[in-house]
């Protein structure tokens, strides 16, 4: 080395590491080197002048940077410029134009908003952004699962707490010649929707066919007829049913349902269906031990005779014979108890409040209002107005007020707030703030068709009573102070379902206006698009009346 040079660092050797396990220690492995360390070393090798080079194209760069950095302010300036010059052209016709089209194409968008909500009870911008604009933004990683996917343990209970909006017969439904086609050539509305006749169109199916009908060509012909579409292909298969057998029950109870116009006419066709079913059902009694094909014929008997009897009351009901239907109703519940889930007593309920033998409406209420039972809004409601009777006619909301509730008219108030908090719908039609359409053939508990079907036929009953739609009047309104989040937590019952207004839109006609619960509020962009449509129509009509101005107000 030449005197006074730095002499070169010596490489150092791999350090020393402790071998796993033992005390001595280990060189570390030698392998190839990484490309970070060998780029460095091809640095250090580059010539002297390189590294001033490199210096020379660094500063190079920051120059241009930096020109560029002073253009940009001029750029702008030259691009506003550029847009002041295209808006100084621009004439007042061209803003009206303008605000003009803005505020119809968000007035469009504020009716379609709204019809959409009205219909659907959603938002149709905030659906749409939620379904397709949240998966490509990146909301899917955070989407919760789908509520099908369960495992067989922990989330066993959560499925079971889940909201299930189950669809019940309507024991007071009416028929369908007699009542519903009557309705539909004097209005030329259709009062029964398709979901509803297709699910009558399973009962029937359920109710009134078994394994054994191969076995008998009439009722062969009849399980077709239960699953065609057309009234009339129906009806035609009822007649080749008793072409083939005179005793063929179920053929006299399609026509009974479906042909008779008058309820007269059902009632005829009923009284043949329950001679034949009586007969065929004795004979299912005594081979019903044979086989199990047996059993399932008998059922299907059984069904048949229990739905020709009630029918039979229903008709009695109907054409003013009161006593005889609930006298047939009565051995009806007492030849078949197992039958229940028929609710055969709301329409002994009804015949009862007709009679007004309002002691034994209580005897049947002690017995099917029971903590262990289903509730329906005919339980609850006319409980409530038996403890409404016994005060109602001296009530007055300005004595009350005064000197307080009487023991009776807190117990009266208490069982309209627990049938309000079980259907809340009911009080409008009771109250007639709204009107109502003829009932459907299934009903939602709890929910608009419940208290659709109610109302329409126990509204007589109340207005018997004097006093007992004041009362209502007075206090229904006072349950939902109790239960401030009905969706959450209910207070006599289970939380209000959320899955109600989509059942019964499916239950109710289109032209009837279903009731919804909890009120829903509008959706933000009814709100936006409404306040774009006026602000535009608003600025549209400022541009017309002072363009000179508004021009101005635009450039400036």
């Amino acid at each position: 080395p030449r005197p006074g040079a730095v002499p070169p660092l010596s490489r150092r050797a791999p350090p020393a590491v402790m071998a796993e396990g033992t005390g001595t220690p280990r060189r570390e492995r030698s392998g190839p080197p990484s490309r970070a360390a060998s780029a460095f070393r091809r640095w250090e090798q580059l010539p002297a002048g390189c590294d001033t080079l490199a210096r020379g194209l660094l500063a190079a760069a920051a120059g241009l940077g930096l020109l560029y950095a002073a253009a940009v302010p001029v750029r702008l300036r030259d691009g506003l410029a550029a847009v002041t010059m295209f808006l100084s052209t621009l004439t007042p016709k061209f803003y009206f134009a303008l605000t003009v089209t803005s505020s119809f194409i968000s007035g469009l968008i504020f009716v379609f908003e709204w019809w959409h909500f009205r219909k659907y009870g959603t938002s149709f911008i905030e659906q749409v952004s939620v379904s397709h604009l949240r998966p490509l933004i990146g909301g899917a990683e955070s989407s919760p699962p789908a509520p099908a996917a369960f495992s067989a343990g922990e989330n066993e209970s959560s499925r079971q707490n889940m909201p299930e909006c189950k669809v019940w017969r309507n024991p007071l439904n009416l028929f369908r010649g007699a009542e519903y086609s009557r309705y539909m050539w004097v209005t030329g509305k259709e009062p029964l929707t398709y979901y509803d006749m297709n699910l009558s169109a399973q009962d029937h199916q359920t109710f009134f066919t078994c394994d054994t009908d191969a076995l008998r060509p009439s009722d062969t012909v009849m399980q077709k007829a239960w699953r065609e579409r057309n009234p009339q292909a129906r009806i035609k298969a009822a007649y080749q049913a008793l072409e083939l057998n005179n005793d063929c029950a179920t053929a006299y109870v399609l026509l009974a349902e479906e042909e008779a116009t008058t309820i007269v006419d059902a009632e005829k066709y009923f009284k043949q269906a329950l001679k034949a079913g009586e007969m065929i059902y004795k004979k299912s009694q005594n081979c019903h031990s044979q086989s199990p094909q047996h059993e399932a014929q008998l059922r299907r008997d059984t069904n048949v005779l229990v739905y020709v009897k009630r029918r039979l009351a229903m008709c009695a009901r109907k054409l003013g014979r009161i006593r005889e239907a609930v006298k047939m109703m009565r051995d009806l519940m007492k030849e078949f108890p197992l039958l229940s889930m028929l609710n055969i007593h709301e329409n002994l309920l009804e015949a009862l409040l007709e009679l007004q033998a309002y002691a034994d409406v209580q005897a049947v209420l002690a017995k099917y209002d029971d903590i262990s039972l289903p509730k329906s809004a005919a339980i609850c409601y006319t409980a409530a107005l038996l403890k409404a009777r016994a005060v109602s006619e001296r009530f007055s909301p300005e004595t009350a007020s005064r000197r307080g509730l009487s023991t009776a008219e807190i117990n009266a108030v208490e069982a309209i707030h627990r049938a309000v908090e079980f259907n809340p719908h009911v009080p409008k039609y009771l109250l007639e703030m709204k009107s109502l359409v003829l009932p459907p053939e299934h009903i939602l508990k709890r929910g608009d068709s419940e208290a659709v079907a109610y109302a329409f036929f126990h509204l007589q009953h109340w207005k018997r009573i004097e006093g007992a739609l004041n009362l209502l009047h007075c206090t229904w309104e006072g349950t939902f102070r109790m239960i401030p989040y009905p969706l959450e937590k209910g207070h006599l019952f289970y939380p209000y379902p959320s899955c109600t207004e989509t059942a019964d839109r499916e239950l109710l006609p289109t032209f009837h206006e279903v009731s919804v619960y909890p009120q829903k509020e509008l959706p933000f962009f009814i709100h936006f698009t409404a306040g774009l449509c006026s602000f535009s129509a608003m600025l549209a009509l400022l541009t017309h009346q002072f363009p000179e101005l508004m021009v101005i107000f635009a450039k400036a």
